[in-house]
C-alpha cells in the first residue's frame, strides 16, 4: 500500500472534519445557550451546559452551580436544567418528588408555562438571530450596491476593449437606457453576445460613449461547494473563452451551453489571471428554486456570474442591514422548507436531502473558499438547524412547544404514558431520517 501517497486524501479529511466539527459547534454553541440564558432569566436553573456528548474532556461549575463542558462526541449538545432525567429533558420523578414548591418553581418542569416555552423556543430564535446578525454583518463590510449603475472596480477580464473607468454612471447600453440596476439587468438580457459593447457613461460631468466588455460576461463570480465546477478548481475570477471550441461571451451563452449539454461532458478554455488552459468537466443535474417559489430541474456546472465591474457601493445603516440580514434568513428558511415540501411530493430528487458526510464536505469545501465563504455557511446552517429544530416533532423543540400549547389549550399536560409513547415515536422518526440522509450522503451522485 502507498503510505505516502494517502497522505494528501487524508489531510483533505482531517481539514474536513476540523471545518465540520468548528461550524457545528459554533451553531450548537449559540442554539443551547439560547436555551440557557432565557431559562436563567426565567429563573429556570441550569444543571449541565454541554458541547457535545460521550466523556467529558474539559469541565468548569460557575458560581451559579451549573458545569460547562466539552465532550468527546462533537456531533451536539444540550443543557440540563435541574429536575431533568436526562438530556432531552425528560422528567426526573423521583427529584421532583423530594423537592418543595420553592425549589421546584427552578425546575423546567416546575416553572410556569410560559417560562418552560420561553425557554425551548429560544434556542431556535438564538440561531435565527446569530444569522441574522452575520448576514448583516457582512452588508455592513462590504456596503450594498448603490440605486444607480456606477462602476465601482474594474474586473480583470482578457477584454481588449475596456474603456470603463471607475466612477462611471453608465447612462445607456447599446442606445438603451439604464437608469437603474433593474433595467440594467434587463437590457442586458436584450442584448447579442458580443467581445465589445458601446456604452454611454458621464464622466467627470460629461457624457461619452466608449467600448467596453459584454455586461455581464463568462466570469466565474462564485463557485459552489461540491460542485462539477469545484472539482475541477475552477475559481471566483476566472473567465470562460470557450466551451467545445466555440467561443462564448456572455454568461448567459454558457448557461445555455451548459443546459444543453444535459450531463455530456464539456471541454472549457478557461482564461485566469493572463493565463490560459483547459477544464473538463460534467454538469450535474440539479433542482433550484425558482423566484416564483417552486423548483426547477436544471443541468448545472455550480458556478455563479459577474458582473464586467464591481457596483459603487454604499455603506447602509444598522437598521438597513439587519433588515436585509432578515430577508436573507427568511429567503433560506422559505427555500428549504419549500424544497422539503418538494421532496415528499416527489416533484424533485430526495437526493437533495443530505446528511453529515454531506454536511462535512460542504463544510470543508466552504473553508477552502476563504474565511468569508466559511462564515456565510455557518450563518446558513444556522438558519437551517433553527428550522429543523422547529418542526412538531417529540424530541426537538418544535414537538415540546406542540405540548406547550396542548397545556396552554386544556389547562394540563399530556400524561406521562403519552409523552413516553410520543418521545419514543419522534426519536425513532428523526433516526430514520438521519439514517435516510446518511444513505443519501453514500448513494447519491
Amino acid at each position: 500500500m502507498d503510505i505516502i501517497g494517502l497522505i494528501p486524501s487524508f489531510g483533505s479529511l482531517l481539514y474536513t472534519v476540523a471545518a465540520f466539527v468548528i461550524a457545528l459547534s459554533i451553531i450548537v454553541a449559540v442554539h443551547e445557550y439560547g436555551h440557557y440564558i432565557v431559562g436563567r432569566w426565567s429563573g429556570i436553573h441550569a444543571e449541565v451546559f454541554s458541547i457535545g456528548f460521550g466523556p467529558v474532556l474539559f469541565s468548569r461549575v460557575d458560581r451559579r452551580g451549573t458545569r460547562w463542558q466539552v465532550a468527546a462526541l462533537p456531533l451536539g449538545g444540550y443543557v440540563k436544567f435541574l429536575g431533568d432525567s436526562d438530556a432531552a429533558s425528560g422528567r426526573d420523578g423521583a427529584a421532583l418528588s423530594g423537592m418543595d414548591a420553592a425549589t421546584q418553581r427552578h425546575t423546567m418542569h416546575g416553572a410556569p408555562l410560559w417560562a418552560r416555552a420561553a425557554t425551548v423556543a429560544a434556542g431556535p430564535v438564538f440561531n435565527f438571530v446569530m444569522s441574522i446578525l452575520v448576514f448583516a454583518g457582512f452588508f455592513l463590510v462590504q456596503g450594498v450596491a448603490t440605486d444607480q449603475p456606477v462602476v465601482g472596480q474594474l474586473t480583470p477580464l482578457p477584454s481588449e476593449a475596456q474603456g470603463l473607468r471607475q466612477g462611471d454612471r453608465i447612462l445607456a447600453i447599446e442606445g438603451q437606457d439604464t437608469p437603474d440596476y433593474t433595467r440594467f439587468y434587463a437590457v442586458t438580457e436584450t442584448l447579442t453576445p458580443a467581445p465589445s459593447v458601446e456604452y454611454l457613461v458621464q464622466r467627470d460631468g460629461q457624457q461619452l460613449r466608449v467600448e467596453g466588455p459584454f455586461p455581464l460576461p463568462p466570469l466565474v463570480g462564485a463557485v459552489q461547494p461540491q460542485s462539477a465546477a469545484s472539482s475541477v478548481d475552477m475559481q471566483p475570477g476566472d473567465v470562460v473563452l470557450s466551451i467545445d471550441g466555440t467561443p462564448v461571451h456572455a454568461f448567459s451563452e454558457l448557461r445555455a451551453r451548459v443546459a444543453a449539454t444535459e450531463g455530456a461532458p464539456l471541454l472549457l478554455e478557461v482564461w485566469r489571471n493572463g493565463e490560459v488552459f483547459d477544464l473538463a468537466l460534467a454538469p450535474r443535474r440539479m433542482d433550484m428554486p425558482t423566484a416564483a417559489g417552486g423548483f426547477e430541474t436544471r443541468w448545472l456546472i455550480g458556478i455563479t456570474g459577474g458582473p464586467a465591474f464591481s457596483p459603487e457601493t454604499r455603506r447602509p445603516g444598522a437598521f438597513e442591514a439587519m433588515g436585509q440580514g432578515a430577508q436573507q434568513t427568511w429567503f433560506i428558511a422559505r427555500t428549504s422548507l419549500s424544497g422539503l415540501w418538494h421532496m415528499v411530493t416527489g416533484a424533485i430528487s430526495s437526493c437533495n436531502l443530505r446528511g453529515p458526510i454531506g454536511i462535512a464536505e460542504t463544510s470543508g469545501a466552504a473553508a477552502a473558499q476563504g474565511i468569508g465563504a466559511f462564515i456565510w455557511f455557518i450563518a446558513v446552517l444556522s438558519t437551517a438547524v433553527g428550522l429543523l429544530n422547529l418542526f412538531p416533532i417529540p424530541v426537538l423543540d418544535g414537538g415540546h412547544l406542540v405540548f406547550h400549547a396542548w397545556e396552554a389549550v386544556t389547562g394540563r399536560p399530556p400524561s406521562e404514558r403519552a409523552l413516553r409513547i410520543l418521545m419514543t415515536a419522534g426519536l425513532a422518526l428523526l433516526l430514520t431520517l438521519m439514517v435516510f440522509a446518511l444513505t443519501n450522503d453514500i448513494f447519491c451522485p
